[in-house]
């Protein structure tokens, strides 16, 4: 067993930024319409609550936005059908969250060609009159002005396109031809209300480097008002495919923020977008939505180390996502089949959901302590909030022994009480009572009700006096939330504790 001792005596801040629930990711926007998802979003947000929501195929034949039709003497005019589109975003205000538009993808009526992606088929090649495609963002944008207001709407961040420097998500992944659709579309947003916020280009770690410079040059060169950069990151290696799963390996801790790490190294580089926020608009361990990791507990550790860094070089980071209605690979066979989703279909929370639970929780405050392991927040009111994770991996397991000793809490000589709430492979491990009760493909009433109550932390409880010293034992890839505050009993009339948890038999 591993053991640490950190011993607090200095109350000098320690630099972490928690931005955890400013977006979270979905699946395409049509997926909305559904009873399923709609309940798994409202459960996160009455557990964990975030503020915008991502995802693709705004643009999407489910959507049926664009129409057209033919006149008698052949002349082809648009019709916008925003029918859909007002049941999805009544439905994420009904729920407290905004969305943050992703641009795509194209529909096919004004694309220059057939090439597509995914299971639902979003075509991914460039408009064949950029004219059409600019009414179709403007239409779009007035439609929403029109009904939910200028203020409201202008709020809502924009990016355009998703992964272009992937060929399966652009012909080509063309970069000059992106360059072009970038310089259209902002052009055409900008001319609607100034104050809509536009940003790009959404790529992901492959010629990163390349595209984030060149993209920045061009923005620079033909002076384009870019309000922000988007990327996205995934820490995986490519998996071993088995049946329909991939099986791949983590990056280290250590490389686990590289690629944000040297987007903003490149961002800074330039006088004109130095310190310019960079919004992670996409991030997981695994890109695949068949990758098993992402419903065990080694993800939930991994993610914990994730969310206490990635606030260094980003204004935001959105988990790609939610729930498990996802569809890029078609409908799921089986309950857990490795979705991106933090709950499971059944609203069974997985245990990286209690990461996000955890962090939304710890909040902000003053950081006294961030290491590989843990993190501890100092509350306006002098309370101590804090996560500890234990990632282990099959090369690197071992139990994790963590005391955090506060010799300058506010507490002085009163009581207090630490309050862990744990998740681990013995105590929040859907996955594991999954598979013990025979990996059922489609559950029983009773089935999932036993899946949602093994779904839950463990909670526990510590009186102590004097300097507080937080002990914690962490087992492989267990994640711990812990606070601390004073306290002092003030019984009823008459009630003793001591009595009545000890009592005694007649006769003995």
């Amino acid at each position: 067993m591993q053991k640490k001792v950190y011993t607090l005596g200095s109350t000098e801040a320690v630099k972490f930024k928690n931005n955890v629930d400013f977006c979270i990711g979905t699946g395409r926007m049509g997926l909305a319409l559904q009873r399923e998802y709609f309940e798994q979003l409202k459960f996160v947000q009455e557990n964990i609550g975030f503020k915008q929501i991502r995802g693709h195929g705004i643009f999407n034949e489910d959507m049926s936005i664009y129409q057209e039709y033919k006149t008698d003497d052949g002349k082809i005019i648009p019709e916008y059908n925003f029918t859909y589109l007002d049941f999805v975003m009544d439905s994420y205000l009904e729920l407290n969250i905004r969305p943050f538009i992703e641009l795509g993808f194209m529909p096919w009526a004004i694309a220059s060609g057939d090439q597509a992606v995914f299971y639902w088929r979003g075509n991914v090649t460039p408009p064949k009159d950029y004219d059409q495609w600019n009414k179709l963002v403007e239409a779009t944008l007035r439609h929403l002005i029109a009904r939910y207001g200028d203020k409201e709407v202008t709020s809502w961040l924009i990016e355009v396109w998703n992964e272009p420097n992937l060929d399966h998500f652009w012909k080509n992944k063309d970069r000059q031809e992106y360059f072009k659709l970038f310089k259209e579309t902002i052009t055409t947003i900008k001319s609607i209300d100034k104050r809509f916020r536009v940003g790009g280009p959404a790529i992901c770690g492959v010629d990163d480097v390349s595209w984030l410079t060149d993209f920045l040059n061009f923005c620079r060169d033909e002076k384009i008002p870019l309000d922000f950069v988007t990327r996205h990151q995934y820490n995986i290696s490519l998996p071993e495919r088995e049946g329909r799963y991939g099986y791949p390996q983590l990056v280290p801790l250590s490389e686990a923020c590289a690629e944000t790490d040297r987007s903003r190294a490149i961002i800074d580089s330039y006088d004109e977008f130095r310190g310019m926020e960079m919004h992670l608009t996409e991030f997981n361990t695994s890109y695949s939505p068949r990758t098993p990791i992402h419903d065990t507990n080694l993800n939930a550790a991994y993610l914990a180390y994730l969310l206490s860094r990635l606030g260094d070089t980003c204004e935001s980071y959105s988990y790609w996502t939610f729930g498990d209605i996802f569809e890029e690979s078609g409908v799921p066979f089986t309950l857990f089949h490795g979705g991106f989703g933090l709950v499971a279909n059944g609203k069974i929370p997985k245990p990286a959901f209690w990461t996000f639970k955890f962090f939304k929780d710890l909040g902000n405050g003053v950081c006294l302590h961030r290491s590989e392991e843990a993190i501890l927040i100092k509350k306006p009111d002098g309370t101590y909030r804090g996560i500890a994770w234990n990632v282990s991996t099959k090369n690197s397991s071992s139990e994790l022994s963590l005391s955090i000793i506060l010799e300058k809490s506010a507490f002085n000589e009163n009581d207090y009480c630490i309050v862990t709430k744990t998740v681990d492979e013995n105590v929040c491990n859907p996955l594991k009572v999954w598979h013990d009760i025979g990996e059922p493909a489609n559950m029983s009433h009773n089935e999932k009700l036993l899946l949602q109550e093994s779904a839950t932390p463990l909670v526990t409880t510590k009186r102590g006096s004097g300097v507080p010293v937080i002990e914690l034992t962490l087992g492989f890839n267990a994640l711990i939330y812990f606070e601390i505050f004073p306290v002092q009993i003030v019984s009823d009339r008459g009630f003793d504790y001591e009595r009545a948890v000890n009592v005694r038999f007649t006769k003995e």
